[in-house]
């Protein structure tokens, strides 16, 4: 009988032991995904090319491999101000700590260098469970006009190995996204400062939204003796889309020309429970561009988030949920 891609349930739960199987359920830890795609088998083959008197090729040795699994969640809060949103432990696999703050209550995710998690994570194809363990992965957050805001994962684990099972999941945890509009945005505001969960001074922009990539580098490793994913590096990039004055134009492209960093903030939704915001504390903004949207003259900036001469790192890019 067939079998259909809309049935398939993923799991993801944080290790206590890099590369031992945390066990995660349907009930307890189900992610609400979509675009999802995975690489059940990504070998690195090791060929024979033998020499027989004859052409032909000759059959190759699977070496080793690792698992990718993608896909898309949805950002939204988790209803309650200073409660972790369901996919704060997906953020904990991609380099990223979280601390819960009380004054006002809120949750943040920064970058960190050390100390990482990693994740077990499974993956039912509609009766075919693919174990992936040691997760490490990159996440790109996408919050674009007239879209639902999204973070987009790309993990690598080990072969935990495939067997035939299924499960049930439970999404309660997973809250309804705000649409990126006018009435559910504070638009890309630079030059503002971030302090206890509050945006203060700055400029606001009209923009399309913003696009982050995380940057991180992750990497299969295979020893003889043992297998590990890692994130040995990060380099946050990203982009904007703003709409400019004369006067506005010229001056950021001064910006531009003096290598300046500034601060870069978008805050979505209006409620507590559902409110989050994207702060960077030293953007610099790159490479502009003229962009056509619907007529009317955009100017484009790629972005590179960068840490702070603090000496301290680790503050590139923050993101809040109250």
């Amino acid at each position: 009988m067939p079998r259909y891609i809309k049935n398939t349930i993923i799991t993801s739960k944080v290790e206590t032991t890099p590369g031992t199987d945390a066990l995660p359920t349907g009930a307890a830890n189900a992610v609400l995904v979509s675009e999802m795609n995975i690489t059940p088998l990504d070998a690195q083959n090791i060929g024979r090319n033998l020499i027989r008197g004859y052409f032909g090729g000759s059959e190759q040795l699977v070496g080793p491999a690792s698992v990718k699994v993608g896909f898309s969640i949805e950002l939204a809060g988790s209803g309650t101000a200073g409660t972790a949103p369901a996919w704060g432990q997906l953020l904990l696999g991609c380099a990223a700590g979280e601390g819960v703050l009380v004054t006002p209550a809120r949750v943040e995710y920064t970058p960190v260098s050390a100390a990482l998690k990693t994740l077990t994570q499974y993956y039912y194809d509609d009766g075919v469970l693919h174990k992936l363990l040691g997760v490490m992965g990159n996440c790109m957050l996408s919050a674009r006009v007239g879209d639902r805001p999204l973070l987009k994962f790309e993990f690598v684990g080990l072969d935990g190995g495939v067997s035939a099972a299924a499960t049930s999941a439970s999404y309660a945890p997973w809250k309804k996204p705000v649409a990126m509009t006018k009435a559910n945005v504070i638009d890309i505001t630079l030059g503002a400062t971030y302090a206890a969960g509050a945006l203060t001074g700055g400029t606001v922009y009209s923009s399309t939204g913003l696009e982050l990539n995380f940057g991180n580098v992750v990497n299969f490793s295979a020893m003889l003796s043992n297998e590990t994913v890692d994130i040995t590096d990060r380099d946050s990039t990203g982009s904007i889309e703003l709409e400019l004055t004369a006067a506005q134009e010229v001056a950021l492209m001064a910006v531009v020309k003096a290598n300046t960093t500034q601060s870069l903030a978008l805050t979505i939704g209006t409620t507590a429970g559902n409110k989050i915001i994207i702060f960077a504390p030293a953007a610099q903004l790159l490479s502009p561009k003229k962009v056509d949207k619907d007529g009317k003259r955009l100017i484009g900036f790629d972005v590179r988030f960068v840490p702070t001469d603090s000496g301290t790192g680790n503050d590139e890019w923050k993101i809040v949920t109250q």
